[in-house]
């Protein structure tokens, strides 16, 4: 006999969620259920998801409250869901994305399937070449301020999926709940952690600000990424403009501008040779500024240019720090790549996509920490920093492949490191 339920919801989504979820790793929610635990049973665990979805009987538990450093300081508060919330989170996103996707604008960035920070990157260089003026500006707290109501009405206008739109309205009034046990209700916001929470305010922003800018500014080219975005402007007076039309239509949508995260800038170089306060900006963890470069040519010339931000590079100076290479004696180089070599590849692959140089300094720091370890695991280069950096920059030019760094360019090796 066929199950009928008031809610047809494919079993098909069901399983492509889990496997999402699974490949997507992250931690326990409320019930601290790891992944493996919740495999032991996985064929009841996942009928579970769709029995209760299916019969509209499916209500979210608490989002567990996580605090992680921010990297320009204090807290961001994340939302993290349960294994079994985050898979009934990505069917809803599953049948979603392909309704919205369509609509949202080409110069949105966040969290969008054949979108890239690189792209937003690439975009907004091009045109800091065409436009004189920048503003940059950041939403405070997006995630916390999302107006519930406007967010429904936005979804209504896409889709009369009752399903969908049920436990959405579900999903933002879930509540949260700290370490304590404590419990937060919440009758604003979407959590950011959850795997609906990107689509949910793409959605809404959408409408705050992307359409709005779109048909009531169509001459003025943006560029957003989540919470983050870029506006170019002609002149300073268009961009002093544009501050106070984005500020009043975002408290129009219960949404602040971040006063000190919001400026507009000049695009100084060899063409704009005039003066302002502000002639450098940080957008997706570059900072945009007047910079020395080559032209085909080979000749040089004041560009204005994207490379790492301090504030990156520094957040990778302490995380390199934070492994302790020297505290690894017992291990081998070997294991040392095979350990942290993915994350210095991610970090190359992001943050010299437009510089080969760009992480000239942190290729130095991380062999500097690699020199350590290797004083305190061969005890003839012990007390030897020169010696030691002499030893690593030997190894990277024999066994250049071994971390990712060193086939960039051997030349960034502890080649100087007695003297810094």
């Amino acid at each position: 006999m066929t199950e009928t339920k008031p809610f047809d919801i494919s079993k098909r989504f069901v399983w492509e969620a889990y496997k999402r979820v699974k490949a997507n790793k992250g931690a326990a929610g409320i019930d601290r259920q790891s992944m493996a635990e919740f495999e032991q049973s996985l064929a009841g665990n996942l009928y579970r998801i769709w029995n209760r979805m299916s019969s509209g009987s499916y209500f979210p538990p608490p989002v567990s409250a996580v605090a992680i450093p921010k990297k320009s300081g204090g807290e961001r508060i994340l939302g993290v869901p349960t294994i079994s919330d985050r898979i009934a989170q990505t069917v809803a996103t599953l049948v979603l994305n392909p309704i919205l996707e369509p609509h949202f604008h080409e110069d949105s960035y966040g969290y969008r399937a054949g979108k890239s920070a690189h792209q937003a990157l690439e975009v907004t260089r091009k045109r800091c070449w065409q436009y004189g003026w920048v503003l940059e500006y950041d939403i405070r707290g997006l995630f916390d301020h999302i107006d519930h109501g406007l967010l429904m009405k936005a979804l209504r206008h896409h889709t009369d999926n009752k399903w969908i739109l049920l436990y959405v309205q579900r999903w933002l009034t879930a509540p949260m709940q700290k370490r304590d046990g404590s419990i937060i209700p919440r009758e604003v916001g979407s959590p950011q952690g959850g795997p609906l929470s990107p689509v949910l305010s793409n959605l809404f922003l959408h409408y705050a600000l992307d359409n709005w800018l779109s048909t009531r500014h169509e001459a003025i080219p943006f560029c957003r990424y989540a919470d983050d975005g870029i506006i170019h402007c002609r002149t300073r007076k268009q961009a002093v403009y544009m501050h106070q039309q984005i500020a009043e239509r975002l408290n129009e949508c219960g949404l602040e501008i971040h006063p000190e995260k919001t400026r507009i800038v000049y695009c100084k170089d060899a063409n704009r040779t005039g003066d302002y306060e502000n002639i450098q900006f940080d957008f997706l963890g570059y900072t945009f500024r007047p910079r020395k470069a080559l032209n085909e040519s080979g000749c040089a010339f004041l560009g204005f240019l994207p490379a790492p931000s301090n504030l990156a590079l520094k957040s990778m100076r302490q995380t390199i720090r934070r492994w302790h290479l020297p505290l690894k004696s017992s291990w081998s180089l070997a294991d040392l790549a095979q350990k942290f070599g993915p994350i210095i590849r991610g970090w190359m692959s992001y943050y010299c996509h437009f510089r080969r140089s760009a992480l000239k300094d942190i290729s130095f720091h991380l062999d500097k920490a690699l020199a350590r370890w290797a004083m305190r695991k061969y005890k003839r280069l012990r007390a030897h920093i020169v010696r030691a950096g002499k030893w690593i920059r030997e190894v990277s030019q024999r066994d250049s492949g071994l971390f990712p760094h060193w086939r960039r360019s051997s030349s960034y090796v502890a080649g100087s490191m007695g003297a810094r």
